[in-house]
């Protein structure tokens, strides 16, 4: 005798179904009321194809042991009728394994029972409708087909004589799936061999003198499915014990592998991984800098439609020396990672994107650049790993045939993030500095969750070549930081949810193990440079923040990566002095810096710039030029390159022009002249950069890394869901124990049929029992007009409300009269 999947839950102590919750977390979501809504939930379609998504090969094709296996009369199955099929074929696998894998079912009940009556969730056979690949049993099919398949000697003669084109067509679909769709007219095409009384049609699907398919099927080896007229495609289907026959080499089931394929890759060195891998994250660093300082000085309007145009995209990859791809990989991990944002644009007209808003740094940026080299690729990486944009899409068209732009809701997939850690999973699953081919690893993911990877080839080849570019793997390899960075979000998303924050050492601004990892790896900042006599400053490592700005300041950049080189001209000496330095700051800088001997071209260069500076003063008027010096103004006066500014004297050292400052300063700065501009005191005002930023944005890396996956709760959490569970089961019990006139509700409600119990009985009922102290089932209706029971112990009746104990829970609780439908003595 078998039973329920219900009543076995029901014997079942609370850490044995706290286990299975843990096993399988969407089925707490949301809470079930009670065993029976939790055995409904574990048989459902969508929460059984979950838990086969996350299975291994191995363990998928012992539970089409047993569907296989499983007995006409009962549908149950044992635990040695599955070894015995599965050690049939020429692999045996470990008796040990095989029990294993039945554990692992056992556990997540896609079976349950005693071994000796195994059951399988009816839900198995709806979303897998073709154990191992085999079709349904012949007779299930057509009576004749089933008639052949009676007599083994008769069906082995017939597959031996099918011509070869009929044999391809037979191997393929005994390898499964067991069905497959016919092309126009190949049903009604002649047998091979026979006559054909017309012409032939090449989309018959065979030679011109038949069809193979037609062979099959008038040779009672395949079935149709669905027949139609001759221009409608129909389906065959390849009977059981067909496909048994024909895979009497590789076994019933398959071939087997316990363990996952094998590598042939030879490991690498792994500190040259891990060199490799540090030096593209330095790149990785730089390259997302640059392309935000670009997006700060030329902000990217926003398309009507969202993202960033592709002519915007192709400018910021032009500037920055990178391929597009590469571009748009860096801005979306940039905005996952809350560094780039919209900034509303009121009143502002873009043109042909018809929008109001740019893409342009955020407040989070300053403090991500003042941040340690390692701390800045983790924040980026970490962002990659979470961020549900799949950026291989950028560049292609959508289903509109319209192209899929950077940063735009086209590239959105929800299932993006669990792709990437099952791939940088199977690295990390390896020796370290193993490097497998793009191959191998689709090998690996097809026998660890096969059902996931199917069809998903282009998506994995994807994210290995992201986690190459952004130096998380280096060489093929997962390196040593990435390794502690992947299996530190996987503890965290394992971990579950963390309200005191006990765990979250990275947002307290902690470096984490990762970090650390990365900063062993990464040379020294560096807080020095060398001057040499050309004017050119090699800075020999990464700068520290603070020499980075000085140098952004002073100089021009040259070329960057491990050791940068920049130069000091006129210009950014001109600008550096416009930014608020003076001379004397110039020259402590480089002298406080300089690991080399100042050369005496550049102090000269300084100070010609800074007695250059401020001789001309601009001001308003439109606006106005003075100076100290006589001869400069005459000088500027008589300058034909000035001639646009109308310039004219009003007093020997003051100059003026209708213009305004900006195109007065810019023109002169053009003739070659360095003026500064003052205020209407005569102080000099300083020609810092307006920087503007979007508003903060939250980074991805504060969500779970898979938004598909239902949240993972600690074991006292799950005990406390088995506690509610178990609670409304015994409610559940007690409301059926309730007498029929308390479980149907008030007369006229359509309960039922109902014996007649007007208000006031109820009423009487319960002062009676107010006085005995006896039990009573009350019937009423709830807040949200639901009618329930409960055994109750009157304790008090007054002012519309009775008060009374609740004999299962023990509490008190308070009833409103007027929603008292019936009140009837226990016995």
């Amino acid at each position: 005798m078998t039973t329920s999947l219900a009543d076995h839950l029901r014997s079942l102590p609370d850490e044995s179904l706290a286990a299975l919750l843990q096993l399988r977390p969407d089925l707490v979501v949301p809470v079930p009321s009670d065993v029976s809504a939790l055995a409904i939930r574990a048989q459902s379609r969508v929460s059984v194809a979950r838990a086969l998504d996350g299975l291994d090969q191995f363990t998928l094709q012992i539970l089409d042991a047993a569907r296989l296996t499983r007995n006409p009369d009962d549908a149950t199955t044992t635990t040695e009728t599955v070894l015995a099929m599965a050690t049939s074929g020429p692999q045996l696998p470990a008796p040990t394994a095989v029990r294993a894998a039945v554990g692992r079912l056992r556990a997540l009940f896609l079976l349950y029972g005693p071994e000796h009556a195994l059951q399988v969730v009816p839900a198995v056979d709806e979303v897998a409708p073709y154990p191992a690949g085999l079709g349904r049993p012949a007779a299930e099919l057509d009576p004749r087909t089933a008639a052949l398949c009676a007599d083994p000697a008769k069906l082995r003669r017939t597959v031996l004589a099918a011509p070869p084109s009929a044999r391809a067509i037979l191997d393929r679909l005994a390898a499964g799936p067991p069905v497959g769709s016919v092309p126009p007219g190949a049903l009604q095409a002649p047998p091979l061999g026979a006559e054909d009384p017309v012409l032939s049609d090449p989309t018959n699907g065979g030679a011109p003198t038949g069809s193979p398919v037609r062979w099959l099927v008038d040779n009672r080896l395949l079935v149709p499915v669905t027949t139609g007229s001759s221009t409608a495609s129909g389906t065959v289907e390849l009977p059981r014990e067909v496909g048994l026959l024909l895979r009497r080499d590789s076994g019933p089931l398959g071939p087997l592998r316990t363990s996952p394929p094998p590598v042939a890759s030879a490991p690498r060195e792994p500190k040259a991984v891990d060199s490799a891998g540090a030096g593209q994250t330095m790149e990785v660093v730089r390259n997302t800098e640059g392309l935000l300082e670009q997006l700060a000085d030329e902000p990217a309007p926003v398309l009507r439609s969202g993202g960033i145009g592709v002519r915007d995209l192709r400018r910021l990859a032009r500037t920055a020396g990178l391929d597009e791809p590469t571009t748009a990989l860096l801005l979306e991990v940039a905005y996952a990672a809350g560094l780039l944002g919209e900034l509303e644009m009121p009143g502002a007209t873009t043109g042909r994107y018809g929008a109001d808003q740019q893409v342009l740094p955020t407040g989070g940026y300053e403090v991500w650049r003042a941040a340690s080299l390692a701390q800045r690729w983790e924040q980026l990486a970490r962002a990659w790993l979470t961020m549900t944009r799949q950026v291989g899409l950028v560049g292609r068209r959508d289903d509109r045939d319209r192209p899929i732009t950077a940063l735009s809701a086209e590239a959105e997939r929800a299932s993006v993030p669990a792709t990437r850690r099952a791939v940088l999973g199977v690295l990390a699953d390896l020796e370290p500095a193993t490097a497998p081919t793009p191959e191998e690893v689709q090998d690996l993911l097809d026998w660890r969750a096969p059902r996931r990877s199917r069809g998903r080839d282009a998506a994995h080849r994807e994210v290995l070549a992201e986690a190459a570019q952004l130096g998380v793997t280096g060489l093929g390899a997962l390196t040593s930081y990435g390794r502690l960075l992947l299996g530190d979000l996987t503890s965290t998303d394992e971990r579950g949810d963390d309200p005191l924050g006990v765990h979250a050492d990275v947002e307290s601004g902690d470096p984490s193990s990762a970090a650390r990892a990365l900063d062993a790896l990464l040379p020294a900042p560096v807080d020095h440079f060398l001057v040499q006599a050309d004017l050119t400053v090699v800075v020999p490592g990464p700068p520290e923040p603070a020499l980075a700005v000085e140098l952004e300041a002073m100089t021009e950049l040259e070329s960057a990566g491990g050791a940068s080189v920049h130069r000091v001209t006129t210009a950014s000496v001109r600008r550096a002095l416009d930014s608020g330095y003076t001379a004397d700051d110039l020259h402590d800088v480089f002298r406080r810096r300089s690991r080399t001997p100042v050369p005496q071209g550049l102090t000269y260069l300084i100070d010609d710039v800074a007695r250059k500076h401020g001789g001309l003063r601009v001001g308003l008027a439109g606006s106005y030029l003075r100076s100290d010096d006589e001869t400069l103004i005459s000088e500027v006066l008589a300058d034909r390159r000035l001639e646009s500014l109308a310039l004219r004297r009003l007093a020997p050292t003051v100059l003026c022009t209708q213009y305004q400052v900006g195109r007065l300063l810019g023109a002169l700065r053009d003739a070659g002249y360095a003026p500064v501009q003052e205020d209407g005191t005569g102080s000099t005002v300083l020609a810092r950069p307006r920087i503007r930023r979007a508003p903060p944005r939250v980074s991805v890396t504060t969500r779970t890394i898979d938004p598909l996956a239902a949240p993972k709760l600690p074991m006292p959490r799950l005990l406390g869901v088995v506690e509610h569970i178990r609670r409304g089961e015994a409610a559940a019990r007690a409301a059926r124990r309730a007498p029929a006139v308390v479980r149907g509700g008030a007369p006229g409600l359509g309960g039922g049929p109902v014996p007649a119990h007007t208000h006031s009985e109820a009423l009487a009922v319960l002062q009676q029992a107010v006085r005995d102290k006896a039990l009573v089932w009350v019937g009423y209706v709830d807040a949200h007009g639901a009618t329930a029971s409960r055994l109750l112990k009157p304790v008090s009746i007054g002012a519309g409300y009775l008060r009374a104990e609740d004999e299962r829970t023990e509490m008190l609780h308070t009833f409103a009269l007027h929603r008292i439908t019936a009140a009837v003595v226990a016995d």
